[in-house]
Parts: structure tokens; C-alpha cells; sequence
């Protein structure tokens, strides 16, 4: 009884907890699902009672202890860069207010209809992570680490006015961390906090899901670094670990969760598409538990959550991006999966199955798990859509695919370092072929009527592309042209 008094007291301490009062229920729906710590919980159910009153003065004596047990047991260690990748370093200064700059030689000149307004990006070399970098952890339990994808988001803007007596023009920069309440935490803590809960070996993997859960009432940090989107006249920052977080767009302040007035309480697609002619917003969440993966259809003026449905899919496959049509909603299901249960038992949390299978679901705008016509594809990994439209009665996907992926990162036990130098470096350099980690653009041709697929290379081999954008008047229209960035696979792995 003494154990699990002890175990009931940890379990009560959470710092985010709504009350004083602690639900087991709630705790089993939001912690690890493995057999054993669900066992273990239901076992402290029967001789607990269901809601226990912890004192505020016991709680935060008990978070005390728990901090205490994390500083003594784990060591932050950052993670290595190479040279060539010292852009993916945290820019280190948060403005207090906008600065002007300065244009210098300025070749050619800025065309007449050039639109004033603000340029706003959320990633601008990758995620920006407190405290100098991404960290590992070394513990007794083994080694855990921030994956190359984590770290909190800064808004970057750049606001452009034309001044009407002249024509001259002034450029104003600012920056801002966005404010979600993780971030808050670790800043008010001033020392790296949240322990690496993504990659690594499996015990300190799960260690540290516990105990973030126990300190913070969360496993992981909410990010909230990969996009801004805009509907309905209101801006929002998004990475797909959880909600949109609101934005004001002249002084970048976090305004606070985007849950469509309570509607939408998982994790949000970081690349939200905007139907044509109805201007609705599409949006997904994938979770690590069921249901893996639920379809949204939020209302043009942004207030109702007019659809939601559950695609029920066996497996929470890592799907980033969304893609939609006049008619349809186009969904990517493919063999990069997370699964807690695989890491309960030593494997890693996400993994990519070169053998899995995958496949592309078209559904109807307002339509449920049944109505969903599946397509069996060529297994790959694809995290970013270009574009998707009708071609009579062919549906047409085209996107950025790879034979493999860079997340997770290496292979389960293998230097990371070592891991992206090998990877990056072409064949004749002494690598493996950078197709099986860079994308290249692709097609896909769906007959909705017949059930056939055909499948291209938009372009030549030749050269890896990401990161596809195209006119947003465009979106789930024919459109003419698309842009991407381009990778150079030998300059990324230069020592």
C-alpha cells in the first residue's frame, strides 16, 4: 500500500492539471498505452479512491522532488552540427520592438504594383529551439534526443510601406517567439526543462514521457514552428503536435489555442488547405492513439467546425499534409508510422517501413470513413503536397516523394551525426543514392470510376526538391506552375 501511495502522490502533482482533483481515467486516456502502465494504473484504482484532493502546497513539494530526481538523473547535452548545416543553429536575439533596415544597392527596381503590406514565415532555417540548440539527454536509462524537427517557433516579419508623397519605401523587421504555454514554462525555468521524448533508446524514451507528464501535465513541448496560415482575416502559427496558436500580425503576440470554440481539441494539420469556391478550411489531426487520424471542415468565417470524421485508419501514419479538390478531400496514408507499442517494446517511437504498404484515400468534402476510395501506390514517404485538382474523372495528386524519409532521422542505435553525412552525400562520393531520402516531384492519377493509377516524375531525377508552393488561388485547381526549393545533397554534408 505504501508503493502505491507514493505512485497515486507522483501521479496527483501534475503542474497543469485543470484542479486539484486527479481522474484516472483521464490519466490512462493521456499517458502511454502499453499493457503494463495501464495495468499498473487500474491496479492503483482498486484500492485508491477515483478523485483525491491534493493539497497545493503538497503538489508543488512533490514537483519539487520530481525536478530534483530530473537534474540528478539526466544530463542536457546539445547536439552536434556539421559546418555546412549552421543555419539550422536558434537565432539567439528576440527583438523588443520592430527595426528599420536599410536596403543597400538595390539592382533593377521594384515593380509599380508591388502590394504594401507584412511578410510573415515561421520557419526560417528550421525550428528555433531555447537554450543554444537541440539537446540530447544521458541518463541511466540510456540516451534520448530532440528530433532535427523539434524546438520552439519564432514569427519572423518583415513589414513593407510605400510612401505616398515619394514612392520610397520603408522595411521594418521584428521577431517574436510564439507564447505557447510550453514554451512559457521553459522560459520561466531558464534551463532546458522538457526531456527529449521522440528518438532514442527505448527506457529513457519512456521515462521521459512520464516524467514530463508528471512535471508538466504534457509528454511533449507544444511547438508551434512549421507554418502561418491565415483564414478568415485572423493569423495563425502551427506545427501539427498540437492547435493553432492566434496571432497578431503587427506585433506578433501570441494571442492564445485556436480550438474552433471548443470543437477541436487534437492535434492540427500544420499545412491547412482552403477549398475552392466554398473558401472552407480543411484541416486534420493525427494522434499516436485512436483515432489515429479524424478529417475536418472548418466554417469560411472560422467560428463552426461544420464536419468531423474519424478515417480509422489501423495505424497512426505520420501524414503532414492534406490535399483537396472542388469535390474531394485527398488523404496520404503511407509507411511512416509512430507506435507507442513498439517502443514499450525496445523498438523506436516513428519509424519508416520500406515494406509497409501505402496508399492515397479520395473522399467526399462531407464525407465518413466508408465513402473513402482507396489507392494502392508505390510505398514512399511524402510530406508535402503541391497541389491537388479533378481532371474528369481522374483525381491528380502531385507532391514531393522520397523512397524513404529523414524522420525519425538514423536508424535505431546509430550516430546522427554520422547518420545525415552519410545519407547527404551521393553515391560516387561515397554515400547512398540521396533519392532514398530526397524527394523528388511526383504525380499521381486517380480514376475515381475505374480504380486505375498511374504514377511519374514530374520532372528529371536529376535534382531533390521540397517544400512545394503554388498561387494559393490556385489551391485544388489546374494550375500551370509550382515552385520548390532545391536541395544540393553534396553542400549539405560538407565538413
Amino acid at each position: 500500500m505504501a508503493s502505491s501511495s507514493v505512485a497515486q502522490l507522483m501521479i496527483s502533482c501534475s503542474a497543469q492539471k485543470p484542479s486539484l482533483s486527479t481522474n484516472f481515467d483521464h490519466l490512462i486516456k493521456s499517458s502511454i498505452p502499453s499493457s503494463t502502465s495501464l495495468l499498473f494504473v487500474r491496479e492503483l484504482q482498486k484500492v485508491l479512491p477515483l478523485q483525491v484532493e491534493v493539497p497545493k502546497i503538497v503538489k508543488t513539494a512533490c514537483i519539487t522532488l520530481v525536478d530534483a530526481f530530473v537534474d540528478s538523473v539526466f544530463e542536457f547535452v546539445d547536439q552536434p552540427l556539421l559546418p555546412s548545416q549552421s543555419n539550422f543553429a536558434p537565432v539567439d536575439h528576440e527583438l523588443k520592438e520592430a527595426v528599420f533596415i536599410t536596403a543597400g544597392n538595390i539592382e533593377g527596381r521594384i515593380p509599380d504594383d508591388f502590394r504594401a503590406g507584412v511578410y510573415v514565415r515561421n520557419v526560417t532555417a528550421g525550428p528555433n529551439p531555447l537554450f543554444g540548440g537541440l539537446k540530447s539527454t544521458i541518463s541511466k536509462f540510456g540516451r534520448s534526443s530532440h528530433s532535427w524537427i523539434e524546438g520552439e517557433g519564432i514569427l519572423h516579419s518583415l513589414y513593407f510601406n510605400k510612401h505616398s508623397s515619394d514612392g520610397t519605401w520603408t522595411i521594418l523587421y521584428n521577431n517574436r517567439y510564439v507564447e505557447t504555454e510550453t514554451c512559457k514554462q521553459e522560459k520561466q525555468r531558464n534551463k532546458p526543462s522538457f526531456l527529449p521524448a521522440i528518438e532514442g533508446d527505448s527506457p529513457a524514451v519512456v521515462s521521459a514521457y512520464l516524467l514530463n507528464l508528471l512535471r508538466f501535465g504534457k509528454v511533449n513541448k507544444d511547438l508551434s514552428n512549421t507554418n502561418v496560415f491565415e483564414h478568415a482575416g485572423k493569423f495563425y502559427s502551427i506545427a501539427e503536435n498540437y492547435v493553432p496558436q492566434m496571432i497578431d500580425i503587427f506585433t506578433l503576440e501570441t494571442l492564445g489555442d485556436w480550438t474552433i470554440n471548443g470543437s477541436w481539441n487534437r492535434p492540427f494539420t500544420s499545412h491547412p488547405k482552403r477549398a475552392p469556391v466554398s473558401g472552407e478550411l480543411v484541416i486534420m489531426g493525427v494522434n499516436a492513439t485512436k483515432p489515429f487520424l479524424e478529417v475536418g471542415v472548418i466554417s469560411t468565417d472560422g467560428n463552426t467546425l461544420v464536419h468531423k470524421v474519424d478515417i480509422k485508419l489501423n495505424r497512426c501514419t505520420l501524414c503532414h499534409d492534406i490535399g483537396v479538390t472542388e469535390r474531394y478531400i485527398v488523404i496520404l496514408d503511407f509507411p511512416l508510422s509512430l507506435d507507442i507499442n513498439r517502443l514499450v517494446s525496445g523498438g523506436p517511437l516513428i519509424k519508416y517501413n520500406k515494406e509497409g504498404y501505402a496508399r492515397i484515400g479520395i473522399m467526399p468534402r462531407y464525407g465518413h470513413a466508408e465513402s473513402v476510395k482507396w489507392f494502392d501506390v508505390e510505398p514512399n514517404c511524402t510530406f508535402h503536397i503541391l497541389n491537388c485538382f479533378e481532371d474528369d474523372a481522374e483525381v491528380v495528386a502531385r507532391g514531393c516523394r522520397a523512397h524513404g524519409s529523414l524522420i525519425p532521422g538514423p536508424d535505431f542505435g546509430l550516430n546522427k551525426l554520422e547518420w545525415f553525412s552519410t545519407r547527404l552525400k551521393p553515391i560516387e562520393s561515397g554515400g547512398v543514392e540521396d533519392v532514398s531520402v530526397f524527394f523528388r516531384a511526383y504525380e499521381w492519377r486517380l480514376n475515381v470510376k475505374t480504380g486505375e493509377v498511374k504514377e511519374r516524375y514530374l520532372t528529371s531525377t536529376e535534382f531533390a526538391m521540397d517544400f512545394p508552393i503554388i498561387n494559393g488561388d490556385f489551391t485544388g485547381l489546374k494550375n500551370r506552375y509550382g515552385y520548390t526549393q532545391v536541395v544540393d545533397s553534396i553542400g549539405s554534408c560538407a565538413s
